[in-house]
């Protein structure tokens, strides 16, 4: 029985602490996780499991290793000035299917990425052309300066170019609206896993690409992955147990104790790069599902704030979350360029102001709308839910829960169809202008609250080019300020994260939850 903390160990110190073996045909990782990727196509979600099954195929030009730092990947070196940036790309690199990698791959990924349905726009917006130098330099031009562009693209992947116009998947995937494309279940990229087989929400097996670049610098030894979502969480705590499995990403919180307690096994924690959160359509003229016609009581910030104010988010911490998390008012974690020890924490919860506030905004009775929510994303996500409904109608807000798959849950968000609803925001960027771009910019794709404060729109354009540090940090806090008073969100708390793993594999941990077999052992 073991306890792993997240540790600051090098690749190169590990795989010497290790003394791991060439990987042989018996390295094979069989894990799993509540919900799956929802899709192959690497530009049409930008989600995290999504991201992390992608990027075990595919890769991008700078990355990040389990530590959250900034790493090469294809690109060898990068440099910026006031105009752009320039990469070096890694040369010798080929498709899984034989093709070489060069510049051209990066431009046609980038443009792609920048059209139609992609889920990537607004990390991208900054770049208004892509030049390419030669076979292995691209310049991208950016409108006006972007001092943290490398920060942006980690998750951006590269796909070849001409594998895309042969299976007729040159624009992304339309997620939303259901779209079905090759993309989606076939995958052709640099990176150390090939994909062998695709069956959605059943089975996806990896094998060793033999070829990858990086197996001499990276101590990663296993020959096959296998991974199987169940939903069921007693189901994939027993499949550890049993050895059915050998690592689940997302083990049931009130089940780590007895994960802990048995022979061969055990549990790492950390702190994720990841807040929770209640949105609320601050903009329609009238709620779709409440029972006040002809105006919208999320419009008022006095219900907004009444809101934050029932959430006992302490109570949700010690009952629903079995301690793991840290209650919050904002909707970015520590380590995010933003945080302050100030905006971060939470709203006092006290319900007898909050029915104070309900009544002066003229809902004395409170009012019923829909609270969506996904049952198979995030850590005890519908229980949060659960509890929230309660908290809520003791100062009269009746939520009536609608729990469903993210794979239902996110096309409301997305398409705009929801009043109010659970979601959970990493930022990989680690800097605020990733959570204003996305969730509180007035045009952000994932920002279904209809919320729009010019100032705050202002503040994300100017941030995107501002290289004076002190003044960038300024006009964070200004924003920041501004979007607590307004209160477009409910704030809950940053996740913490537990993996359980068997003790015949090292599986570093990191703060995104994203799983990264480049570095796992099999001892």
């Amino acid at each position: 029985m073991k306890h792993r903390s997240l540790k600051g160990a090098s690749a190169l110190a590990l795989a010497a602490a290790l003394a791991a073996a060439p990987a042989s045909a018996e390295n094979v990782l069989r894990w799993t996780s509540q919900g799956d990727a929802l899709t192959m196509d690497p530009h049409a979600q930008n989600e995290g499991p999504t991201i992390s099954m992608n990027g075990q195929i595919y890769e991008s030009l700078v990355t990040r290793d389990y530590n959250l730092a900034l790493q090469p990947e294809l690109a060898t070196s990068w440099e910026g000035d006031l105009e752009g940036w320039t990469f070096t790309l890694r040369q010798g690199v080929k498709f899984h299917d034989g093709a070489d990698f060069t510049a051209e791959d990066v431009a046609f990924s980038f443009r792609r990425a920048q059209s139609g349905a992609s889920d990537y726009k607004e990390q991208i917006k900054s770049i208004k052309d892509i030049e390419i130098i030669d076979d292995h330099t691209v310049r991208f031009v950016t409108d006006g300066p972007n001092p943290i562009l490398p920060n942006e693209i980690t998750s951006l992947f590269i796909m070849d170019s001409g594998w895309a116009a042969a299976n007729n998947v040159e624009m992304p995937q339309d997620y939303a609206a259901k779209e079905e494309t090759f993309a989606v279940r076939n995958a052709n990229g640099t990176g150390p896993y090939r994909l062998a087989s695709r069956a959605p929400d059943e089975l996806t097996v990896m094998e060793r690409n033999g070829e990858w670049w990086g197996w001499s610098e990276f101590p990663g030894n296993i020959d096959k992955i296998e991974y199987r979502p169940i939903k069921n969480a007693a189901t994939r705590v027993a499949a550890l147990l049993s050895g059915e499995v050998d690592f689940v990403l997302d083990p049931p919180l009130q089940d780590l104790p007895r994960i802990e307690s048995t022979d061969g096994l055990g549990v790492s924690t950390v702190a994720q790069m990841r807040s929770i959160f209640f949105g609320m359509d601050v903009g329609s003229a009238e709620l779709r599902s409440s029972d006040v016609k002809g105006k919208n009581p999320f419009a008022d910030p006095k219900v907004r704030l009444a809101v934050n104010h029932a959430l006992d988010k302490e109570a949700i911490k010690r009952v629903v979350m079995e301690g793991l998390s840290f209650p919050t008012g904002m909707i970015t974690p520590p380590g995010v360029r933003g945080n302050t020890p100030d905006n971060d924490a939470p709203y006092e919860f006290n319900a007898e102001a909050a029915k104070a506030l309900l009544a002066e905004a003229g809902y004395p009775d409170g009012f019923s709308v829909t609270l969506d929510c996904p049952n198979d994303r995030y850590n005890n996500d519908e229980k949060i839910c659960q509890a929230a409904v309660g908290m809520l109608a003791r100062i009269g807000i009746k939520a009536n829960l609608e729990a469903v798959s993210k794979s239902q849950h996110f096309p409301k968000i997305q398409n705009r169809q929801t009043d109010f609803y659970l979601l959970g925001w990493g930022v990989p960027t680690l800097d605020s202008h990733y959570v204003f771009a996305y969730l509180i910019d007035g045009e952000g794709s994932w920002n279904a609250t209809g919320y729009s404060n010019p100032r705050v729109n202002e503040i994300t354009d100017l941030i995107a080019t501002e290289m004076d540090e002190e003044k960038r940090d300024a006009l964070v806090a200004e924003a920041w300020d501004i979007v607590k008073a307004d209160a477009p969100y409910a704030p809950v708390h940053h996740q913490v994260i537990a993996w359980g793993i068997s003790d015949g594999f090292e599986i570093p941990i990191g703060a995104d939850d994203s799983f990264r077999p480049r570095f796992v052992v099999k001892k």
